[in-house]
C-alpha cells in the first residue's frame, strides 16, 4: 500500500491533490492514503478565520471550504491531526475525531484507526507545560488566551495512548517528540537552521510529551510537521510503501483497541481547567491500569458485530463560505457535531462539547472562568507544576519560517522566507556534537537523502553499515520511483515532513 505524508498544508488542498496527480501523470504513482501531519486548517467560512491562532495577514480562506461544500472531493483517503494553526471551533466539534467533509478524515484530539489492515495513530496539537494538565474546556468564542489553550496537548490524551499494548504501524504528531535530533543528521538539521542550536544543545527542542508517546508506542513510522525543515531521523520519503491486508476492505476502519481504552477511561473525561494528574501506582490512585483486555476488546467487536467499518456520516454543521457574498462579521458559535453525538451513543462515551455545554448553561462555573482568565499572564500562562522541565525562557532563537503570533506587520509571505546560512559559511557547532545515532531497534531507518552529505564520514564511522543492517530487520522503507525506467528518484517539494522534534513553541508555527 503506497502512503503519501504531507507536512503543514495550510488549507491549500487545491495544491495538495493536485501534487499527488502530477506524481501519477509523471511517474505512474498513485497513493492509496493520504496523511497530513497538522496545520491542515479545515476553515469553512469567515467565522472559522477568527478561530485560528494567526496574525490577520495569514487569514486567508484557502481552499478546504469548496470539499466542505461538496464542490469536490478529496480523490485519495485523507486522514489528519491539528496543529497549532487550525480553525479550532470546526476541529473541536469532533474530539473524538470525525469526518471534516467527505473523505477527508480527523483523528481528534487523539485517536486510532486502521485502513486495510494498517494500524494508524497521531495525537493533535502542540505541547505546552502551563496547560499541559488542564481539562478541555475552551469553547468559541474563544478569547486571546483559549483561542491558543484550544490547540494544547493534554495529559489525559497522552494517558490513554499509552494504554494502548498492541503494534502500532505508523503516528502522526504536530511537533517532534524532544530529543529526536539525535537519532538523525544533527550537523545538517543546524546547517539549515542554525536557530535551533541553542534549543538542541540544552534539550528543549521539541515536546516531551511526544517523545514519551514514541518511547511507549515504538511505531513502525512516525511522522511530524511543524518546524517547516526537512529533517530524516528514521526516514526520508514522502511516498512510503507499507505492508498491508490484501484481504482488508478499502473503508476506514474503527480499531478495537481503541474503542475500549475510550471506554474504560470515559470516567476520566475533564472539562475544566483545573490541574489533574493522571492515575499512577504510587499509593494516591485505587485504579492506574486502563489498558483494554481482550475480553473488552472483543466486546467491543460484538458491539459493532464485528463490522469495524466507520459510518460515512459527514454532516454540515456551518455555512460555507460563498466568494460572492462575504460575510466578514461572522461570529463562531459552539457546536455539537452529529457525528460526535452518533459516536458518544455508540460506545457510551461522554460528549464532551455537550458537557462544557451544560455547565455554560447552568452557569456553575462561568465566573470562576472568567477570574482565572484574567489572573493569566499574556500568553496565557496560568503556570500549574508540570512533570517536565520545560522552562525555556532563556532560549532566544525563533523560527523565521512560521508564523509569529505577535507579529502584525509586514507583507511578507512566510511559507517561502528563508534565512538558511550560506554553505560557504556554514554555523559552528558544539564539539560534543555526533553526526548521528543509531535508531531504537523498533523504527525503521532509510539512509538515503538527507545523509547524502554526509555518507563519507558516515563510512569512516562504521554507521553506514549498522543503519543498513537495522532496516533489513524492520518493515522495508522503499522511496517510489521509475527506477524500473532508469529514474533514480522522485521528489516533490514540500514545506515540511519528516519525523519531530519541535519546541512546544506556542508563538512559532
Amino acid at each position: 500500500m503506497k502512503v503519501a505524508v504531507a507536512g503543514c498544508c495550510h488549507g491549500a488542498l487545491d495544491k495538495m491533490y493536485e501534487t499527488l496527480e502530477l506524481l501519477q501523470k509523471r511517474h505512474n504513482v498513485r497513493p492509496d492514503l493520504l496523511l497530513c501531519c497538522g496545520d491542515f486548517q479545515a476553515v469553512r467560512n469567515e467565522a472559522d478565520l477568527r478561530c485560528m491562532a494567526v496574525p490577520a495577514k495569514y487569514r486567508h480562506m484557502q481552499t478546504f471550504y469548496r470539499y466542505y461544500s461538496g464542490e469536490k472531493k478529496a480523490p485519495v483517503l485523507t486522514v489528519f491531526i491539528g496543529g497549532n494553526h487550525e480553525a479550532s471551533n470546526h476541529l473541536q466539534e469532533l474530539p473524538y475525531g470525525g469526518w471534516v467533509a467527505p473523505n477527508i478524515y480527523y483523528l481528534g484530539y487523539a485517536g486510532v484507526v486502521r485502513f486495510r489492515g494498517v494500524r494508524i495513530g497521531g495525537i493533535s496539537g502542540i505541547f505546552k507545560s502551563h496547560d499541559y494538565r488542564k481539562g478541555h474546556f475552551e469553547c468559541p468564542p474563544y478569547n486571546q488566551q483559549t483561542i491558543r489553550s484550544a490547540y494544547h496537548v493534554r495529559n489525559i490524551e497522552v494517558f490513554k495512548l499509552k494504554q494502548l499494548k498492541h503494534p502500532m504501524d505508523i503516528f502522526m504528531s504536530h511537533d517532534w517528540p524532544r530529543s529526536i535530533y539525535h537519532y538523525g543528521n544533527k550537523k545538517q538539521l543546524l546547517k539549515m537552521k542554525s536557530f535551533f542550536r541553542q534549543e538542541v544543545e540544552s534539550n528543549t527542542l521539541g515536546s516531551p510529551a511526544a517523545s514519551e508517546l514514541l518511547q511507549h508506542l515504538k511505531p513502525n513510522y512516525w511522522f511530524s510537521a511543524h518546524l517547516h525543515v526537512k529533517f530524516a531521523a528514521f526516514m526520508q520519503h514522502e511516498i512510503i510503501d507499507v505492508e498491508h491486508d490484501p484481504t482488508a476492505g478499502d473503508s476506514l476502519e474503527y480499531d478495537a483497541e481503541w474503542i475500549a481504552v475510550l471506554k474504560a477511561t470515559n470516567s476520566l473525561i475533564n472539562v475544566t481547567q483545573s490541574p489533574w494528574n493522571v492515575p499512577e501506582n504510587n499509593g494516591l490512585h485505587a485504579k492506574w491500569d486502563y489498558s483494554a483486555t481482550e475480553e473488552a476488546i472483543k466486546e467491543v467487536l460484538e458491539e459493532l458485530n464485528h463490522d469495524l467499518k466507520i459510518p460515512c456520516n459527514f454532516t454540515l454543521t456551518a455555512a460555507c463560505y460563498d466568494p460572492s457574498k462575504p460575510q466578514k462579521n461572522m461570529e463562531p458559535v459552539h457546536t455539537i457535531n452529529p457525528q460526535t453525538t452518533e459516536f458518544c451513543a455508540q460506545f457510551g462515551l461522554t460528549d464532551i462539547n455537550d458537557r462544557i455545554q451544560q455547565i455554560k448553561e447552568e452557569g456553575s462555573v462561568r465566573g470562576e472562568y472568567e477570574e482565572e482568565e484574567e489572573e493569566m499572564d499574556s500568553s496565557g500562562s496560568a503556570e500549574e507544576p508540570s512533570e517536565y522541565n520545560t522552562d525555556n525562557s532563556g532560549l532566544s532563537s525563533i523560527n523565521p519560517d512560521e508564523i509569529m503570533l505577535d507579529d502584525e506587520g509586514g507583507d511578507e509571505d512566510l511559507s517561502t522566507c528563508s534565512v538558511d546560512p550560506s554553505p560557504d559559511h556554514p554555523p559552528e557547532f558544539s564539539a560534543s556534537f555526533s553526526d548521528i545515532r543509531i535508531m531504537p531497534d523498533s523504527m525503521a531507518v532509510s539512509s538515503d537523502d538527507a545523509m547524502d552529505s554526509t555518507n563519507e564520514e558516515l563510512e569512516k564511522s562504521g554507521v553506514n553499515k549498522q543503519v543498513e543492517e537495522k532496516s533489513l530487520n524492520e518493515r522495508p522503507l522503499k522511496r517510489v520511483s521509475g527506477s524500473e525506467n532508469g529514474n533514480s528518484g522522485i521528489k516533490i517539494k514540500r514545506r515540511n515532513q519528516a519525523i519531530y522534534a519541535a519546541e512546544d513553541e506556542d508563538e512559532t508555527k
